[in-house]
């Protein structure tokens, strides 16, 4: 079985999905819009350090869809859909993901960003399978409480969630000649771990790491 792998944000879509619905949802009066931009920037600049704390930046990111409840976010997330996320689909990253579903390959979008924000967005590219952080749901309400639900798909811990996506098919990394494209050092444990890793739109550190290993680096956006 071919498996592919895709980051999605700044790797699929030219910009990250959950920083942007920060802003967008802080243009809607959900956050104060000094504080929320300052902590947004801080958490936005450890994630692309390494040293991003997933489960204190989860409760964050989902504080003003906790507060306004599921009908006012989903309705809002439509809207964010339209307004932000079809301009970051590029043809090219549409062309890439069909060119591998056409060649029979099972593709899987692997991502830091929480299930809310991403589900609609894996849609989009009409990939079904969606490795995301998934978020613990209140059981009187069914919504979200701001926790992760397992083990959040960051870091080492996607190599987790793939290996668990393929146990739950009763396979095995031996049975698949996989794939991971990714832009960032954060997904390194999982480009390592894969058959054929891409470097794709990459950050100063892994287009070094990928140049010094000659791995392939891919300019999807250029």
């Amino acid at each position: 079985m071919k498996l592919t792998l895709f980051d999605l944000d700044h790797t699929l879509i030219n910009t990250d999905s959950d920083y942007e619905w920060g802003v967008f949802t802080t243009a809607l009066g959900w956050n104060d819009a000094a504080d929320f931009a300052r902590q947004n920037d801080a958490y936005y600049q450890h994630y692309k350090a390494g040293t991003l704390d997933i489960h204190d930046y989860m409760r964050f990111a989902t504080r003003a869809i906790r507060q306004q409840g599921a009908s006012k976010s989903e309705a809002a997330h439509a809207d964010f859909m339209r307004s932000v996320v079809q301009k970051a689909i590029k043809p090219q990253a549409l062309d890439l993901v069909r060119q591998h579903q056409a060649a029979g390959d099972v593709v899987v979008i692997v991502t830091a960003t929480n299930e809310f924000v991403t589900r609609p967005i894996a849609d989009a590219f009409g990939v079904p399978d969606l490795i995301a952080v998934n978020l613990v749901r209140d059981p009187a309400s069914g919504w979200f409480t701001g926790e992760i639900d397992g083990t959040p798909s960051f870091r080492e811990g996607k190599i987790a969630r793939v290996q668990a996506w393929l146990a739950e098919r009763q396979l095995d990394w031996a049975d698949v000649d996989s794939t991971f494209y990714s832009d960032s050092i954060n997904d390194l444990p999982l480009l390592e771990q894969v058959n054929h890793p891409v470097a794709t739109n990459p950050d100063d550190r892994l287009r070094a790491i990928a140049q010094a290993r000659g791995w392939r680096i891919l300019e999807l956006f250029h």
